[in-house]
């Protein structure tokens, strides 16, 4: 795929993700989702990065406006009203995500006393803390591009509201834990157990925010204590998983970390060779499930696609160790496990070139989550907006 014809691929998705969810043109309800509107953030990015078209920058603020305005406040179904947070007026406006934000799910969350349905569960509302460094990360690349910090200090204040509601420390145990699941208004667990990746996805994020926030030139709250915590539930944990999205996830998170450490403000490279180990071994039992030659009907687009984008960081993650060796103190080791990394990079046009085929986009398991299917075939096509710190 030339150049010009990647640009009008990417314009034609962005287009369709657009009309389709309501955000242009605006639509009386639009139909927000946090992990899908995280990610298309990013790509309204990329491409005003990419054509210097401000109407995509626009956009990107557009989506962000809609979402704090949508899954910043109580649904409609709700006999609660205004933001999740509690601020009233003027002032939840000022901290649109100091409450938190919703998932975006159909149906509305389980009350505190209601038995849990495994199966309805997946369908009903309330918070995924995996979600909301999503929309961290989302953030902070709109300060980035735009220069605003205002956007940086909504994530830090979320970052801060999700880390006190979602962390416990059971005195079963007395050691800290976390929560895949709270209520709306983050005043209750529906699901207690603790997501594989979320502590990870909250030390990296937390220490993007840190990142960004040392290099900029505001006065903000930092993440000193959250981060210490993150850290404490990190230790140990093998975070070797063989769903693909759970893989890319990995791989993206390796190389924010080492934009962190190649900027100086994160000196742990232990933890970015357990990350490449994790993701190495993953790989190999993904690579022999042989799930790629399965019909469409049995395949998630969404989660292949997840891995694709990290597929796309080893490149960049190689080049960057290549260029600041000094920074990664076992830059040998990262770079033979990035070798072996760079073996499986192949499936990466193998994935997207299936995806991008017209017939298979209109397959009914495509079109069962269309939306997300969209806005993670746009990263992959253009992984600079999401997988830049």
């Amino acid at each position: 795929m030339t150049g010009e014809s990647r640009l009008a691929v990417l314009e034609h998705l962005v287009s369709d993700f657009a009309k389709s969810t309501g955000l242009l043109p605006a639509a009386e309800r639009p139909q927000r989702y946090l992990w899908t509107d995280a990610f298309a953030v990013c790509n309204f990015l990329e491409l005003y990065r990419q054509t210097g078209d401000e109407s995509y920058r626009d956009l990107a603020l557009q989506l962000v406006d809609q979402v704090h305005t949508i899954l910043g406040r109580h649904r409609e179904d709700d006999r609660r009203e205004g933001w999740i947070s509690g601020l009233n007026g003027e002032k939840g406006r000022l901290h649109p995500a100091a409450g938190g934000l919703r998932i975006g799910k159909p149906l509305n969350e389980r009350g505190p006393n209601d038995p849990l349905d495994d199966r309805l569960e997946w369908d009903r509302d309330g918070q995924y803390f995996h979600y909301l460094t999503k929309w961290m990360h989302a953030l902070n690349r709109v300060s980035g591009v735009t220069g605003d910090l205002v956007f940086r200090r909504w994530a830090i204040e979320l970052a801060q509201t999700a880390h006190a509601q979602f962390t416990t420390a059971p005195a079963s145990t007395g050691r800290k834990a976390m929560y895949w699941k709270m209520s709306i208004d983050l005043s209750y667990p529906l699901v207690p157990s603790m997501g594989h990746h979320d502590p990870l996805d909250g030390l990296i994020t937390y220490l993007e925010l840190q990142a960004s926030r040392i290099g900029g030139t505001e006065e903000t709250p930092g993440l000193t204590t959250e981060v210490a915590d993150m850290t404490g539930i990190c230790e140990g944990k093998d975070w070797t998983t063989d769903d693909p999205l759970g893989i890319g996830s990995l791989l993206s998170d390796a190389y924010r970390l080492a934009q962190i450490t190649a900027g100086g403000t994160w000196k742990e490279t232990d933890l970015l060779e357990i990350l490449l180990n994790a993701s190495r071994l993953g790989l190999a039992r993904y690579a022999r499930t042989g799930s790629l030659k399965a019909p469409p009907k049995f395949r998630l687009a969404f989660r292949e696609l997840g891995l694709t984008i990290g597929l796309h960081a080893i490149g960049r993650l190689e080049r960057l160790i290549e260029e600041r060796p000094a920074l990664f103190k076992n830059q040998q080791l990262l770079s033979r496990e990035v070798g072996m990394l760079m073996r499986y990079v192949t499936l990466t046009e193998v994935i997207e070139g299936f995806w991008l085929d017209r017939a298979q986009r209109k397959a009914p398991g495509f079109l069962e989550h269309r939306d997300i299917n969209l806005v993670m075939l746009t990263t992959s096509l253009a992984p600079d907006g999401y997988l830049t710190i």
